[in-house]
């Protein structure tokens, strides 16, 4: 007969064993799938800072970092707000593709309140982007279509999130060209300090899709370059009407710290 001391250890090694072989399976499903991580867990080696009044590269005050396996904005470093509008932008230039990602607020009261008002629980993901690198200093917003993340406020009303915002840019929405620099989506209302599910599903200057914890929220195409809201960029990156056919991907900030996790990426055809 076996001890009782025996079969609690081989009991646990087994499990130990399943355990593995089950995460190392799963890894390799999702690479046979074609997902990747953009983040690697630990450090911003395969990502560029761009923060207004700033050089590229320069992260200011550490405003993004990485931090218990997340992707973390925060101003605990910042004397003063001064519009420093900040976005991390992933190393390569992507055209068709599905992103995944999830997104925290935190409280309103972790808030810059010398922020403007607009940027209570309000971030984004930027796509079809300008290269940071062709970003002028003083450029405050990169030429690109935003999926713009927003949380309920203390208002009780509702607040949509995967919304559409336009900074020096147009789309076709519900069949024609539509110059609001903001669209909302459909979506429900989430609290800060939930995890919320987003995606995005980019296929060239074609179908663009939103999605929220499982629901399309919105969908539009033809993104090209017009209309205002970028300034005192370089006149040679803004051709007004040209298609927007690829670009980069980047996490925003602009004065209401945001956490970001499990950022995924599959390209398609």
């Amino acid at each position: 007969m076996f001890s009782k001391q025996y079969l609690s250890t081989l009991a646990f090694f087994v499990l130990a064993v399943v355990f593995f072989y089950g995460c190392t399976s799963s890894r390799r499903t999702a690479e046979q799938d074609g997902w990747i991580s953009l983040f690697n867990g630990k450090d911003l080696s395969n990502w560029i800072v761009k923060i207004h009044h700033h050089e590229t590269g320069d992260n200011y005050a550490n405003t993004f970092r990485a931090e218990d396996g997340m992707i973390k904005v925060r101003y605990d470093g910042y004397d003063h707000f001064n519009e420093r509008y900040g976005h991390l932008y992933y190393k390569i230039p992507l055209s068709h593709y599905h992103l995944k990602f999830e997104y925290r607020f935190l409280p309103q009261s972790e808030w810059r309140t010398d922020a403007p008002e607009y940027t209570i629980e309000n971030s984004g993901i930027m796509y079809h982007s300008q290269d940071p690198r062709t970003m002028p200093k003083e450029q405050d917003w990169p030429i690109s279509i935003e999926m713009q993340l927003l949380a309920g406020l203390a208002d009780g009303q509702p607040r949509t999130t995967g919304n559409m915002c336009s900074p020096g840019t147009h789309i076709f929405y519900q069949g024609k060209l539509d110059t609001r620099h903001c669209i909302n989506s459909s979506s429900k209302t989430f609290p800060p300090g939930v995890w919320v599910k987003g995606e995005l599903i980019v296929h060239g200057d074609s179908l663009i899709t939103h999605i929220i914890e499982g629901d399309t929220v919105m969908q539009y195409s033809k993104p090209q370059i017009g209309g205002p809201v970028v300034n005192r960029y370089a006149p040679a990156q803004k051709i007004d009407g040209k298609a927007l056919t690829s670009g980069y991907i980047a996490l925003q900030s602009e004065g209401q710290p945001i956490d970001f996790r499990n950022i995924q990426l599959k390209q398609l055809k």
